[in-house]
């Protein structure tokens, strides 16, 4: 198991940029796949991007291809989603996961953080 701790979102402008992290602790985190996901008011969560545990292969929701980058750095066990071209469709807390499977499933992710506020005004 692990512990997750997102920070880096607040109100921004569209077409600003942010910069989520994900800390995790507690567990081997180069072993987890990693994902981000987000929920809007009155909807479904959503998949937003995931990495595999080594880094070398990620995958994104349709919503936000070309303008979202993950990362990760499994010496900081750090998960980063860069945001560009914010829109404020992009309003939504967001959500990082673990899980041992690199999977745009919300449930293959075993472990959740609490998220962070992202709010996009135009």
């Amino acid at each position: 198991q692990v512990q997750l701790v997102e920070s880096g979102g607040g109100l921004v402008q569209a077409g600003a940029s942010l910069r989520l992290s994900c800390a995790a602790s507690g567990g081997t985190f180069s072993r987890y796949a990693m994902g981000w996901f987000r929920q809007a008011p009155g909807k479904e969560r959503e998949f937003v991007a995931a990495i595999r545990s080594s880094g070398l292969a990620s995958m994104y929701g349709d919503s936000v291809k070309g303008r979202f980058t993950i990362s990760r750095d499994n010496v900081a066990n750090t998960v980063y989603l860069h945001m560009n071209n914010l829109k404020p469709e992009d309003t939504a807390i967001y959500y990082c996961a673990a899980g041992p499977t690199f999977s745009v499933n919300s449930k293959t992710y075993s472990d959740w953080g609490l998220g962070t506020q992202v709010t996009v005004s135009s």
